[in-house]
């Protein structure tokens, strides 16, 4: 499990939950390293402004995270975190690499205009 305050994805029945409870979904799947964490951080700092987006983070190396690792568009990704935003249960985007504040709120505020 990750050592960050966001809600963990650990199993098909939190990803699930996590989709179907919510229309604006971002998943980061990633690590406890140095190009992860500016994420998570970031991810954080932004719950409180973006309450229509449920922010997850998932472990990389866990079971689940071949859910996000064989989608299409994070196959050719090299490197982490991968990143899926989520509208109504549906990928809209996925991303990877260290994210800035202002990417992620930009692909935040994509999603939400979607």
């Amino acid at each position: 499990m990750l050592q960050t305050n966001l809600t963990h994805i650990e199993n098909e029945l939190d990803l699930q939950t996590a989709l179907e409870g919510n229309d604006n979904v971002m998943v980061t799947c990633g690590r406890m390293g140095p190009m992860c964490i500016p994420v998570y951080d970031i991810m954080e700092g932004l719950e409180k402004k973006y309450e229509d987006v449920a922010f997850r983070d998932m472990a990389f190396d866990s079971p689940i995270a071949t859910t996000v690792k064989g989608l299409p568009d994070a196959r050719l990704l090299s490197s982490l975190p991968f990143i899926v935003y989520y509208k109504n249960g549906q990928v809209t985007k996925v991303t990877g690499g260290i994210q800035t504040k202002k990417q992620v709120k930009e692909n935040l505020d994509e999603l939400r205009q979607k």
